[in-house]
């Protein structure tokens, strides 16, 4: 049975809305853990719409409700509110006005899709049933994160199904995507310390080298994934950042490594970190230099419900099409998201917002990321559609 509620005229009609708000905050930006003035701005338009507002769930995490005079479940809706410290190198009259940082992963849209559902769901409460609870969530892009402080707070008490999107410049504008069970990684960081002798550059024999050891550190890590990881696995072992030295004829004492292990099962994520240790203390033993590994671990994968995929495909290619929706392959990044799915039920899904014709070809976290705008439009009409297919009762297909 197909939802009994179709709100694409309305959102048409908020689209105008959807693009203002997007714009301010994305001129208005907030990184994560201080998204102060973005809580108090996105909690006074829900009390304008007449959603029930619980400030302050997590951190600067938003819960706003509402509820249908028919009875029915409580199905949770999810957008992220936190900005990177990425200066904006956009030019055009929404570009960030705070140096340094900026929305460049589209958390602005995903804050002014749900916004436009909320009131959507408010003008319109004679055609649903249940309630719907919007969570608005700080600090995905920073761990520990945000999700599970609004979790302990409350934020899924009484939730039957959690869904969320992200606007991904990657699918072309008009195209979406998701998939069941594991789908994007978990996304782990780890710094380096190498401590050696530094000296004349002429006199080598009288220093023990950081530079050499962390290159051959380096190389070595690189050998993790392709020698000790099965193949059939996805895995990725990279070293992004590499410090040392000052000068062309001094011999670095010290050097710092900084880098990322993405994985998607946890014998694998356990496995690549305990090569890693061993690698260090052989790399350290041969070189003499004293080396320590600081591994921290980020948010688990994203494991979606595979009935709720199904639903995805369902509810996704009856509103889209079917050319519109795709089968995602498994994506390296990691997002907090997680959390919700481990609690409940649910569905994260990816919709296409890249369009070089408007300058949205840049990827998430470049300074000059942009959206094609009218992505938020699919991603409202997604969301309501899940929401209400999962309200009627209707079991996925397949």
């Amino acid at each position: 049975m197909p939802a009994r509620w179709d709100p694409s005229e309305q959102l048409q009609a908020a689209y105008a809305d959807m693009v203002e708000w997007r714009r301010y905050l994305h001129r208005n930006p907030e990184l994560s853990f201080r998204e102060q003035q973005t809580s108090s701005w996105i909690a006074k338009m829900l009390r304008s719409f007449g959603c029930d507002v619980q400030e302050g769930v997590g951190g600067y995490g938003v819960v706003a409700e509402l509820s249908s005079d028919e009875a029915g479940p409580c199905v949770a809706l999810r957008a992220d509110i936190d900005a990177l410290p990425i200066e904006d190198a956009k030019s055009c009259d929404y570009a960030s006005a705070v140096p340094g940082v900026m929305h460049a992963c589209g958390h602005d849209a995903h804050t002014s899709t749900l916004l436009a559902i909320a009131r959507t769901y408010a003008h319109n409460r004679s055609d649903w049933k249940g309630t719907r609870r919007f969570l608005f969530q700080p600090a995905e892009e920073l761990c520990p994160g945000g999700a599970v402080p609004m979790i302990k707070d409350g934020a899924l008490e009484g939730v039957e199904a959690i869904y969320g999107v992200h606007l991904w410049t990657p699918l072309p504008y008009g195209t979406l995507a998701s998939r069941g069970g594991p789908f994007m990684a978990a996304p782990d960081e780890f710094t380096i310390q190498i401590v050696g002798k530094g000296g004349h550059g002429g006199l080598p024999h009288q220093t023990i080298d950081a530079v050499v050891a962390g290159a051959s550190l380096v190389q070595s890590l690189q050998t993790i994934v392709s020698r000790n990881v099965d193949p059939t696995e996805p895995a990725v072992v990279t070293v992004g950042s590499f410090q040392a030295g000052t000068t062309g004829n001094v011999i670095a004492e010290r050097a710092t490594l900084h880098g990322t292990v993405r994985t998607f099962r946890n014998e694998v994520r356990a496995g690549i970190r305990s090569r890693m240790e061993t690698v260090i203390q052989h790399i350290a033993e041969m070189f003499g230099a004293q080396i320590t590994l600081d591994y921290r671990e980020g948010y688990p994968a994203v494991v979606n419900d595979d009935g709720e995929a199904e639903r995805f495909q369902s509810v996704a290619k009856r509103l889209f099409g079917d050319e519109a929706v795709q089968l995602s392959g498994l994506i390296m990044a990691g997002e907090d998201f997680s959390y919700y799915l481990q609690q409940v039920p649910g569905c994260f899904m990816f919709v296409g917002a890249g369009n070089d014709a408007c300058g949205a070809s840049y990827p998430h976290h470049h300074p000059r990321f942009d959206i094609d705008e009218r992505a938020m439009l699919h991603a409202a009409r997604l969301l309501i559609g899940m929401a209400e297919h999962r309200a009627s009762g209707t079991a996925p297909a397949g």
